[in-house]
This record gives structure tokens, sequence and C-alpha cells, in this order.
């Protein structure tokens, strides 16, 4: 049995089933586990979900900012961008099953090892503490008013995170982090213009894994996310978006038996967007 991650799909439904071929699954045998942002911007969002659907039990998949954004456009929280590919889903015939679906799935998963989250870990949240703020988010929309935590999941303020913040505001930074963190500074402020490389962290900030004194430090972390973040020297952190929608591939890592080991497999994708 092989366990596999792998990173940002978003709707590049022929790049994943070839990477499947590529890496030889089986359900009745492997175990997926899928980094978020499944749909948007590629061409076949709806078969995405209907594959992963079908895989349930052997595929497991975190929810990233284009699934939350997903569930806000059905509930008219927020109207489509322009490079939106989302339609397919929104007129399917069963399209309340696949949003129920979609808003099922988890924010964080710990797994062989390895914490597993869309896009970063604020640096003052420790393990536990970080699979118990995902629980929280997970209840709010699984829950039967979610529609209502969807109207106050959008903004950057709070912009960090404090013990004590409580409501919307508590699960907006929650969300934040776990869905759109790439920089923050170095006691925890987030930063969310910023879509470039590592290189290109604003003064004041740094890569959210490079902060001093990070929590799960001690915790191999995989991610998705940041495309044009592409590698890192770092062995405790493993980056999976490689920009599969914008031209690059779509990546599977093996997890190996010991914390933090893992191999590399990759596909391309032809499916290339404009950057938004």
């Amino acid at each position: 049995m092989s366990l596999y991650l792998i990173g940002d799909v978003q709707g590049c439904d022929d790049a994943l089933d070839r990477l499947l071929a590529h890496i030889g699954f089986s359900p009745s045998r492997d175990t997926l586990y899928l980094l978020g942002d499944l749909v948007n911007r590629g061409p076949a969002s709806l078969q995405v979900l209907r594959r992963l659907m079908a895989l349930e039990g052997s595929a497991h998949c975190l929810l990233g900012n284009h699934d939350l954004h997903l569930l806000a456009t059905a509930h008219g929280v927020r109207k489509p961008h322009r490079n939106d590919t989302l339609d397919d889903i929104l007129q399917a015939p069963d399209r309340q099953a696949l949003l129920d679906w979609v808003r099922t799935r988890s924010l964080a998963l710990q797994v062989n090892g390895w914490l597993l989250v869309h896009a970063g870990v604020l640096p003052g949240w420790d393990l536990a503490q970080t699979l118990n703020l995902a629980a929280e988010v997970e209840a709010e929309l699984r829950g039967a008013e979610w529609g209502v935590f969807l109207h106050n999941m959008y903004g950057n303020r709070p912009d960090r995170w404090r013990d004590e913040l409580r409501g919307h505001d508590r699960l907006r930074v929650i969300v934040n982090a776990f869905t759109r963190l790439r920089f923050c500074s170095a006691d925890g402020v987030m930063e969310f213009d910023t879509k470039d490389s590592a290189a290109a962290a604003p003064p004041g900030f740094m890569p959210w894994f490079e902060v001093p004194g990070r929590q799960t430090a001690g915790t191999p972390v995989a991610f998705g996310h940041w495309s044009t973040l592409r590698s890192t020297s770092r062995s405790d952190v493993l980056p999976l978006d490689t920009g599969c929608v914008w031209g690059g591939c779509l990546t599977a890592a093996r997890l190996g038996d010991e914390p933090g080991e893992s191999e590399l497999f990759s596909v391309t994708c032809p499916q290339a967007q404009r950057p938004f």
C-alpha cells in the first residue's frame, strides 16, 4: 500500500488521470491525499470532483481557496471571477450533492507523520492546535448555518492570531492561514498581496515556514497554493503546487516509511491559463 500527496489540480482532470496512471494508483491498494484547490481555472472541474467523489475512501481532499470560492459563488456571497471555470459544477443537475461533498472536506490532516495543509500554518500554532483550529472551521462548514459562515469568511482582518479571538474574526484568521498564507512576519502578521517566489518577500516578512521558532518545525509539512515557490532547501517542508494550470506540472509525492521521506512524480499539463 502506498500513500500519495498531490498538489493543486485546479480542474485539470486530464493531468490528474495521467498522473494516477503514471504512479500506478490502485484504489483498492493505495491512498491519495489532495492538498486543496481541486477546482477552478482548469477546463474540467466537474470531472475532477466526480472522479474524487467516486474514490471516496481512497482519496482524501483538503479545502483550498478556490474550493471555498466555489462554495461562496454558489451561495451568492462572491461574484464569479472572469477567469473562473466553475459553470459546469454550478449548472450540474446534482449541484447540491457536489457542493455538500466539497464543504465536508478537511482543512488540515495529519498523515503518516506529515501535517497536510493547503497554504500554511501560523508560527505560533503547534500541531495539536493546528488540527483543533481546522476542526473548528470544518464544523462550521458542515453545520446547518454554513451560509452564515461564508458571508463572514472574507477579509484580511484580523491579520494575526490571538487566542482570545472569538466568532467570525477567529474563524477568518484560521481560514486565511490555511488557504491563503504565503508570507508572514516574525510575530505572525499575515501578508496577502505578494504571490511571487520566496525571494520576493516584502520588507519585514518571510515565508511562513522560515519564521524562527515556528511551533510546527518538528513536524514535516506538505502544502500547495504557492506555484511560484517551486522548491525549498528545507527538509521539513514539501511544496507540491507545481503550477499545473499555468502550464507547469501536476506533482505527487509518495510518502516513505520514515517521517519526512518522500519520492516525487510529475506529469506535464498543457492547460495553461493566465495568472491572476
